[in-house]
């Protein structure tokens, strides 16, 4: 344990452990500001990536897609692809409202697209790209946390 001077108390207290995980969420905060951060982009790129697969403007992201996965479930890739916009979409408004638990929804949508790259032999930029992606959503997940610590006290 950790002597903690309150500013309010002007008293020394013992920092407990639950102290030490939570996030206090105020602006001045870097570990705020870096969820802050996390939770706009892994609420905003989501929702945009899960739009533009009906629009196809940023790409053709049936290219991306390997072949085994749409054959086996007997549909044309393009309509793989719109339902993966779909679960996008809800993944990114999950994370606007509930970062805690939906960090790790986007983490493990994720680690299934790494999959999908790493069976299709190509594009392995994308699948280390995606890595640190999804490494940045565990660390949204654990930071979410430290929010939830600090604000149910």
């Amino acid at each position: 344990m950790q002597a903690v001077r309150r500013h309010d108390a002007g008293v020394l207290r013992h920092a407990t452990a639950h102290d030490a995980r939570a996030v206090v969420p105020v602006a001045a905060n870097p570990g705020y500001q870096a969820f802050l951060i996390l939770r706009i982009g892994f609420t905003v790129a989501p929702i945009v990536a899960g739009l533009d697969k009906f629009a196809n403007l940023l790409g053709d992201w049936s290219k991306y897609l390997a072949p085994l996965i749409p054959k086996t479930l007997g549909v044309a890739p393009e309509t793989f692809m719109r339902g993966v916009g779909v679960i996008e979409i809800v993944a990114g408004v999950l994370v606007a409202a509930l970062p805690r638990y939906a960090a790790y929804v986007v983490a493990a949508w994720l680690a299934a697209i790494i999959v999908n790259l790493l069976v299709l032999g190509e594009y392995l930029d994308v699948a280390l790209r995606d890595l640190g992606l999804m490494l940045g959503a565990i660390a949204l997940g654990r930071l979410a946390q430290g929010v939830h610590e600090w604000k149910k006290r």
